[in-house]
């Protein structure tokens, strides 16, 4: 949620984030199916366009809610577009975050988290606020990029959960990329 030293994908380059490409290699669906439940509220954490945002709120139906966090506007302007005039944009809250801080107070059954956390200047204080936003036993999923994460760096994020109150589980494998998935309690 931080833009300093250009570590946030910049909006002019949003289509690298929302592909025919990308969604072979990474499918929503595919990725999100066993968290997410008609009904649900749930967070997409540096939603950027929306390329998972749509997915989701297909997933949580008429009756859920999915909340799309990003830092810059101009994403946030992105997914509105794709989704203005849809039954989707009912479904669909835009909300922009702050430089360090997600910023909302609803709580959310499932919370999604896709190459964000290596952005982060605070990620001891993005977990706890994450997991004060989840509902108990609600589960956040953490994808990092491989190519700017190391091992090392994605389990002192772990570290760094666990020390939130975080209970990890056995996550998702998703190509070129780490996961944890971790549960509130």
């Amino acid at each position: 949620m931080n833009n300093k030293d250009n570590r946030v994908c910049p909006v002019e380059r949003a289509g690298i984030l929302d592909n025919s490409i990308r969604r072979w290699f990474q499918n929503p669906q595919k990725i999100l199916r066993s968290y997410i439940e008609e009904g649900m509220t749930v967070l997409d954490i540096g939603c950027g366009p929306g390329f998972f945002t749509i997915d989701m709120a297909r997933m949580v139906g008429e009756s859920g809610r999915v909340i799309a966090v990003d830092l810059q506007e101009g994403m946030l302007q992105k997914l509105r577009n794709k989704i203005q005039g849809s039954e989707l944009e009912k479904r669909v809250s835009l909300h922009k975050s702050e430089e360090s801080r997600i910023g909302i107070s609803e709580k959310v059954d499932f919370a999604l988290s896709f190459y964000v956390i290596h952005e982060l200047p605070n990620q001891g204080e993005f977990f706890k606020e994450l997991i004060s936003v989840l509902k108990p036993q609600g589960l956040a999923l953490v994808v990092e990029p491989p190519f700017h994460v190391s091992k090392s760096a994605f389990e002192k994020s772990d570290r760094m959960a666990a020390a939130a109150g975080f209970t990890p589980l056995e996550g998702p494998k998703v190509f070129l990329s780490k996961s944890a998935l971790l549960r509130n309690g």
